[in-house]
């Protein structure tokens, strides 16, 4: 099959290109390459390449949509119903990623399943839901995928980075009172394509199974890195989310669960602290 990847050097692209590239005809292109906002562009490319799967990795972050909501509403609404349309031309398919941020963050315990209302809190979780509703109005024959707290070689983000720097023996802030589902990016990548294999298409869930807050996450990756308790209490300082200045605020309980993956009888993901371990694992 040929698969076109969009945003394929951010962390899901990259390992979603690397992965499936063993099996699978990829076209990898990168923001630098191809702005999907550029529908004259995107639409010669898909046209000559005509790919069966299209996957959109591109997205503006949470903070840069706060800063620059146009620009979010262009890529993450825009861009996503341009792929939808171009695939939907090709009577191709479309993965595309959102977020556990289309929710407020309102529960108090459980999971929060497809079938919940979205409320989003800030202009990243806005846009992130729009552009679900614009794929699938382009596109019928979509995935629509929501994770969150992905992590993984190749990112520079706080879950991504904490192996190295506790490694390095360098302290480290951690919020402890927001939660959410942390997902290892090679459990993702597998998910989604048993996903596609399935045929199913609708939003999905796919996040490592569990709970946990980003200080609880650390704390894991500290004792996967062989750091002793009292060690890993020196290097990581446990803070609210209140001590932070971010753009955009931030939902405080946001876990996820997926019924549809149930009803195709895929298991839940490992648990996260299991997907840890092999990170750890796997980057030293």
């Amino acid at each position: 099959m040929k698969i076109a990847i969009l945003g394929a050097r951010g962390l899901v692209g990259d390992e979603f290109a690397r992965q499936v590239s063993l099996h699978h005809d990829v076209i990898a292109v990168g923001r630098d390459e191809l702005d999907i906002t550029n529908s004259e562009a995107f639409n010669s490319l898909i046209g000559n390449e005509r790919p069966a799967l299209i996957v959109n990795c591109a997205v503006v972050g949470v903070d840069a949509c706060e800063a620059n909501p146009l620009r979010a509403h262009n890529v993450n609404v825009v861009g996503a119903e341009n792929l939808a349309r171009a695939a939907a031309d090709l009577e191709a398919e479309l993965v595309h990623f959102s977020t556990n941020y289309v929710f407020d963050g309102a529960l108090s315990s459980g999971f929060y399943r497809i079938a919940d209302p979205p409320r989003p809190l800030n202009v990243y979780g806005h846009t992130k839901i729009a552009g679900e509703r614009a794929v699938f109005a382009a596109n019928a024959r979509s995935f629509v995928v929501r994770t969150s707290w992905v992590f993984g070689s190749g990112k520079n983000s706080f879950l991504s980075a904490l192996p190295g720097l506790l490694r390095a023996g360098k302290k480290v802030r951690a919020i402890s009172d927001v939660y959410a589902s942390a997902t290892y990016v090679d459990d993702l990548v597998k998910r989604v394509m048993e996903i596609v294999d399935m045929g199913r298409h609708a939003t999905y869930h796919v996040v490592n199974s569990g709970v946990c807050s980003f200080a609880e996450f650390g704390f894991e990756v500290a004792h996967a890195l062989g750091i002793s308790q009292s060690d890993a209490v020196e290097l990581i300082e446990t803070t609210e989310l209140r001590d932070f200045e971010f753009a955009a605020p931030r939902p405080r309980y946001t876990p996820m669960a997926c019924k549809v993956s149930e009803e195709l009888n895929l298991a839940p993901l490992r648990d996260w602290r299991a997907a840890v371990v092999d990170y750890v694992r796997d980057i030293q």
